[in-house]
């Protein structure tokens, strides 16, 4: 697949086939991230690959839209140092993780982590320091056939309805 192919049907995957994501994947996806653009160079980020199941499905339960977490294969927390655009070096990293996943048909959904009434409580679980905030949680796994069907039939809106050109 090709880059853009990759960007255009990349979707939120929330239901999952039981099938290892191999480390090797995982590592390859991981560096995409790193590479997202940072303000300043900081790269503040920190990437915490949960696997254990208990530890899933403590996070999915904390969660108002994730519960489905406790069902991926894994589940990438992404957190950036309290940095003045920590929220846009961790989102940059979050959609590379999302667009590296799909590039190997992997499925993923980022679930929203900053600001929400779980973040603190997920940090403390992962006994990360103060200075860390969550940015995201992203699914991973292999997607279920009819969840992939599903999620192709979302439309987007017409380029003409949202750009606007001054020339």
């Amino acid at each position: 697949m090709n880059f853009l192919d990759i960007i255009k049907t990349r979707r939120s995957i929330r239901k999952y086939i039981q099938k290892p994501i191999p480390d090797e994947i995982i590592n390859q996806i991981l560096d995409c991230a790193r590479y997202a653009p940072t303000a300043n160079n900081k790269q503040p980020w920190l990437f915490i690959v949960i696997k254990n199941n208990d530890l899933k499905t403590q996070i999915a339960e904390l969660t108002d839209y994730g519960k489905f977490i406790k069902e991926a294969y894994c589940c990438i927390a992404v957190f950036c140092e309290d940095t003045k655009y920590y929220l846009e070096d961790g989102s940059a990293a979050t959609q590379n993780i999302l667009l590296a996943a799909w590039s190997f048909g992997i499925g993923s959904c980022w679930i929203a982590g900053d600001k929400k009434f779980y973040a603190e409580k997920i940090k403390e679980l992962l006994s990360l320091e103060a200075k860390y905030k969550l940015v995201s949680l992203i699914s991973l796994g292999y997607p279920k056939e009819n969840e992939l069907k599903l999620a192709q039939k979302i439309n987007k809106k017409e380029l003409k309805d949202i750009v606007k050109f001054y020339e």
